[in-house]
């Protein structure tokens, strides 16, 4: 019955929108793909849609650091895509373009099927809109992150370690990688490895993402659930600052490269798979998958495709993190990744029949499942495949939304994607490691702009 719902919304769509003469476009700007299979995913999805309408899609692809400015700018000069899709949208725009009257309401693709996505999804797609004065649906679930551990095993055994060594209590856990690891790994190698990769660039999601998990690990809760600000809460305080010291703690006691303060989302990846570092947090599973991809990319020497296998299978760990400071478990955030239609949008019905054909559960499980484990379905039906069990890997990940999830500020309140695109995090931990001030008073400084931009 929910097929037979969704295939008349989707036909009305096409009917709405008319026959396809030739040559009609739909202009697309997407995210490039960290690796081959993720856009190859796209593009079979795209090559599907034109077969099947006749309907060209011009698509453009930009990095992750781009597609922000790039967007914005066609927003001002008023010629922006038909559909756009970028990793960082819900994290630092999605709420404030709503918010602002940018997007195009899509309540009339999403509402009809709506039944079929997991909690915590769709909701991060019903926003406010100040000129409408009401909340719609602004915005296409696509998939979701949350927060992971990967760790080189083999490196940990250079170091005499195993992974039944690795402590589960927050504060014994961080030491282990930074006291323990490191100086055996350097000894034991004679190289100059770092125990952990710490994000912390002020221009990496990364950064914003993992302090706002290590704040979840002291119970920080910023707003209520009406995005009414926490901060002036003296718990509150003190559970930043707790985030604060422990994850600075790595940088001022050498146990992350010093470049981490300048790192791009790619950037502790890189360190990651170059065996500059043992782990690292990363905000999806790419770093393993990375290495399924080299195993599985045609294009690569055969030796090439074998280190792929060998580094996936055996040699890299995803794990979630420690238990908290409290000794409870960890519940994890989820980034729910949305694509958009703008309000400006020219062909606004053409870009809603292509939004609805990529939904429709035959193309998004694929394409979902292209990015290999990279990014979790927000459908429940995706959820439930096969896929997430193929292994280790992806049942960590599978896991640790199975335990539940939590969703960002931003999805009460939309001022922190603001706070978030300005990265005022990052620009705390730069302010301890790089100018040197003390803790508290980074967090003073952290609270005071939360009460200037989201007050």
């Amino acid at each position: 019955m929910k097929r037979f719902i969704f295939g008349a919304v989707a036909a009305a769509l096409l009917a709405s929108a008319g026959p396809a003469p030739a040559q009609e476009k739909v202009t697309v700007w997407w995210v490039k793909g960290f690796y081959k299979s993720e856009d190859d995913a796209l593009f079979e999805a795209i090559r599907k849609f034109e077969a099947k309408t006749g309907v060209k899609v011009d698509l453009s692809q930009y990095a992750v650091q781009d597609m922000i400015p790039k967007t914005v700018s066609a927003l001002d000069a008023g010629t922006p895509p038909d559909v756009a899709y970028a990793d960082v949208y819900d994290f630092q725009v999605l709420g404030k373009w709503a918010y602002d009257g940018k997007l195009e309401d899509i309540s009339d693709v999403i509402t009809p099927i709506k039944d079929r996505f997991a909690p915590n999804t769709i909701e991060t797609t019903y926003l406010y809109n100040d000129k409408t004065k009401k909340k719609a649906y602004y915005g296409f679930p696509l998939k979701q992150q949350t927060m992971h551990i990967e760790y080189w095993i083999d490196m940990l055994e250079k170091a005499g370690f195993k992974e039944s060594d690795i402590p589960t209590g927050w504060k014994d856990y961080w030491s282990f990688w930074c006291d323990k690891v490191q100086p055996a790994y350097r000894k034991a190698s004679g190289t100059r490895g770092f125990g952990i990769g710490m994000p912390m660039g002020v221009d990496s999601s990364d950064s914003f993402y993992s302090f706002l998990t290590f704040a979840d690990a002291y119970n920080v809760k910023l707003v209520d659930d009406d995005g009414k600000l926490l901060v002036d809460d003296p718990k509150v305080r003190a559970g930043l600052i707790g985030a604060l010291t422990d994850y600075t703690a790595p940088y001022t006691k050498g146990c992350t490269p010093p470049s981490s303060t300048s790192w791009k989302d790619p950037d502790n990846n890189v360190a990651f798979h170059n065996k500059t570092t043992v782990m690292t947090h990363n905000a999806t599973i790419s770093i393993a998958a990375k290495w399924l991809d080299d195993a599985n990319n045609e294009s690569l020497k055969p030796e090439e495709r074998d280190l792929g296998k060998k580094a996936y299978y055996e040699l890299i760990a995803t794990a979630g993190f420690p238990n908290k400071p409290d000794g409870s478990k960890m519940v994890y955030r989820t980034a729910v990744k949305a694509g958009v239609i703008f309000a400006d949008s020219k062909s606004k019905a053409r870009g809603k029949e292509f939004v609805s054909f990529l939904l429709q559960e035959e193309n998004l499980t694929p394409y979902v499942e292209g990015a290999l484990g990279r990014w979790f379905p927000v459908t429940k039906a995706g959820q439930a495949s096969p896929f997430w069990q193929a292994d280790r890997h992806r049942k960590s990940v599978f896991n640790q939304y199975a335990a539940g999830t939590v969703m960002f500020e931003f999805t009460r309140n939309y001022k922190f994607t603001v706070l978030n695109n300005e990265n005022v995090w990052a620009k705390a931990m730069n302010r301890v490691v790089n100018e040197k001030i003390p803790v508290d008073k980074a967090v003073d400084e952290m609270i005071a702009r939360i009460k200037t931009v989201a007050g």
